[in-house]
């Protein structure tokens, strides 16, 4: 039968399982993305699980969020990033050497391979025409391990390109029709491959766009072929020899079909402060603004950066407009540099920065309160940009750069008729300036057996969590409503993101971009806590922080009409139970401080996706389904994915002591 790029790639890595959606299924892996703002604790995990050294092909540890030394916190992660890489075999980029998925595409993304990463933008790679998947930190320790992933067969929705893009239109433009059509839940559950003839129009740093924000669709993964535009990306950076042809066969099928035709996209914007609530440029234009950035993962290509150093070159940016410019990797830097946009962008008013997310995670560049900030990057989730109260919007680097220009949201093409200028035709290298000096190579095994890693003041252990107890009776510390993201959970930013390594401190700011009470409130609730949610609970970042920051804080069950996939597994990975109301009316029956009961929880989770609950405080009860496999139920009743490994090491050591006995004699 004639197969898709997407079923390809999971059946040349399929362990265990049928490919059928819904299915539960077991993936071999064989790269593994991290970065620091969720790195360090795959670092304390991989300690956790005892491993030796990493087993996968090629493992990489990138800074790329982290990057303010604003005191000593975030230089003590990295020194302990750096020596834990060392210790477990792997890949180190340094401080400054480029955002993680860009810089992995660049060096060691190979096509047909598979990838997991502790960062949900991780299926950029799926421009290569790898499968690669975001996830939680501990899966991808559990990966480097040499385990496999162990996910939900999706849905593959096959989206067929027709066209060309339009002058003063681009990628991002592609990924905003989609998310304008679907909104943040449309590929919940699914593998959106691109196919058709418009593929031919769009490069593989362009495909890097649209397949770093299916994320904000909430898909498993994003997956292209890999063809000429994949080889001739690899042949600019020194590797074609990696390169594979992977395309769909002949009469390919898919489980949903939708087709974009290109030449009918316009210039798009996602207002605030949701990534899904998209208008066209020209419906919003003429609202001041005061900060463009351009950048971040979303928007990382050479072209991202030449566009808008090609608009602004002989020009000056509004007087009120920040410009900001973060470089994607050094190499980006480099080239941009040889092709002369550095000088246009510097004396076009930009302001230039070191390469890495930078703003994209709320580490500098906070927009002043209440002020628009027009940006590149994949998210406008309330107060992630560092503010509470911002006004982010996500556009192309063409508005981006004709809005700087004028100091209000601008359509490009209607700049470009104003000022009389024609679609830059931009001349780019055909090889790339490759720098591999930041790159740290792990020693060999045994080096990496005499290195200790180096833990600063701030860099705690895992904190040790409890198995789920039989009968659950707490309170609803809170009640939110839909799409709240990993943001407002754990949030980002300067503040917070410099504790990442330090559980009992970071959990201090859970839930306070929705209610700054809740961690005082949770710890002085003894017998634990229940939080209840609405649609898509946890959308957004893999950080897995947003479930062990509040398990830490004594949080048990979550209720919610939906979840977010990453933050589901997360949820079980660290033995909190995740369910569902079988009536989602019966979330409006729930308020905030009402007393919650659930009975034999133990029993009824072994037996059965269905549970009874009790609103004592209302004296009422309503069922909840989980959609937990055995293997997820096992983690949630031990406390979590580790305590049940240990348990299990721990009884197969206490099996072999018998067996010794036994043959001793000793017993009988």
């Amino acid at each position: 039968m004639p197969e898709n790029v997407a079923r390809k790639l999971i059946g040349a890595h399929l362990e265990s399982g049928e490919m059928a959606p819904g299915e539960e299924i077991a993936i071999r892996i064989d790269q593994t993305l991290t970065q620091d703002a969720t790195g360090t604790l795959v670092m304390q995990e991989l300690e956790s699980l005892g491993l030796d050294r990493g087993r996968t092909e090629v493992s990489v540890q990138y800074v790329d969020h982290n990057l303010l030394q604003t005191d000593e916190k975030n230089a003590e992660d990295h020194e302990y990033l750096r020596t834990a890489c060392q210790r477990f075999g792997l890949w180190f980029s340094k401080p400054g050497n480029g955002v993680s998925h860009p810089t992995h595409m660049q060096r060691f993304g190979i096509p047909g391979k598979t990838m997991v990463g502790s960062d949900s933008h991780t299926p950029a790679a799926g421009s290569l025409g790898m499968l690669a998947i975001g996830v939680g930190g501990l899966e991808v320790a559990l990966a480097i391990a040499g385990r496999p992933l162990n996910i939900r067969m999706p849905e593959i929705w096959g989206v067929r390109l027709e066209g060309r893009l339009p002058d003063w239109c681009s990628a991002k433009d592609v990924i905003l029709e989609m998310l304008r059509r679907h909104d943040v839940k449309g590929g919940v559950n699914r593998i959106i491959e691109y196919h058709g003839p418009g593929l031919d129009t769009l490069t593989a740093m362009d495909r890097h766009v649209i397949a770093n924000m299916g994320a904000e669709l909430g898909a498993t993964t994003t997956v292209f072929p890999s063809d000429d535009e994949v080889r001739h990306f690899l042949r600019a950076e020194g590797r074609e020899d990696d390169w594979i042809e992977l395309v769909a066969d002949d009469g390919a099928t898919y489980d949903s079909d939708e087709t974009i035709d290109l030449s009918e996209i316009e210039p798009l914007i996602a207002k605030p402060s949701s990534p899904g609530n998209v208008v066209p440029v020209r419906g919003v234009a003429g609202e001041d603004i005061s900060q463009v950035v351009i950048g971040s993962s979303a928007n990382p290509g050479l072209r991202d950066f030449a566009i808008a150093a090609a608009m602004v070159d002989g020009r000056q940016t509004s007087p009120e407009v920040s410009f900001d410019v973060n470089p994607t990797s050094r190499e980006i830097l480099t080239d941009l540099t040889k092709m002369g946009a550095t000088t246009s962008l510097v004396i076009g008013g930009a302001r230039i920065h070191q390469a890495g997310c930078m703003g994209c995670i709320g580490m500098g560049q906070a927009p002043a309160t209440g002020r628009n900030s027009l940006r590149t990057m994949p998210r406008n989730f309330p107060g992630r940009s560092g503010t509470k109260e911002d006004s982010v919007w996500l556009c192309s680097p063409e508005t981006a750069a004709a809005s700087a220009l004028t100091g209000v949201i601008t359509d490009p093409r209607d700049w470009a008729g104003d000022v009389g200028v024609a679609y830059p035709d931009l001349d780019f290298p055909q090889q790339h300036s490759i720098n591999t000096a930041m790159l740290v190579e792990p020693p060999s095994a045994a080096e990496a057996a005499e290195v200790e890693p180096v833990k600063g003041p701030n860099i705690s252990s895992l904190p040790e969590l409890d198995a789920l107890p039989d009968e659950i009776e707490a309170p609803v510390l809170l009640k939110v409503g839909d799409n709240i993201s990993t943001d407002e959970i754990s949030p980002a930013g300067a503040r917070a993101l410099p504790f990442r390594s330090n559980i009992p401190k970071l959990a201090e700011f859970s839930f306070t971009q929705v209610d700054d009470t809740y961690p005082d409130r949770a710890r002085a609730a003894d017998a634990g806590h229940i939080i209840v949610g609405g649609d898509n609970y946890g959308q957004g970042s893999s950080r897995e922080h947003a479930a062990i920051a509040p398990r830490h804080l004594g949080l048990r069950v979550v209720i919610a009409k939906s979840f977010a996939r990453i933050h589901w597994q997360n949820l079980a990975n660290f033995g909190v139970l995740a369910v569902e109301f079988d009536d989602p009316a019966d979330y409006d029956g729930i308020d905030r401080d009402d007393v919650l009961r659930l009975d034999d929880v133990r029993d009824v989770l072994g037996d059965t996706d269905t549970l009874t609950v009790r609103n004592v405080t209302k004296d009422r009860t309503f069922t909840v389904r989980h959609r937990l496999s055995p293997r997820q139920v096992a983690d949630v009743l031990a406390g979590g994915l580790i305590p049940r490994l240990a348990a299990e090491e721990h009884s197969d050591e206490h099996r072999a002591e018998e067996t010794v006995l036994q043959d001793s004699g000793e017993i009988s």
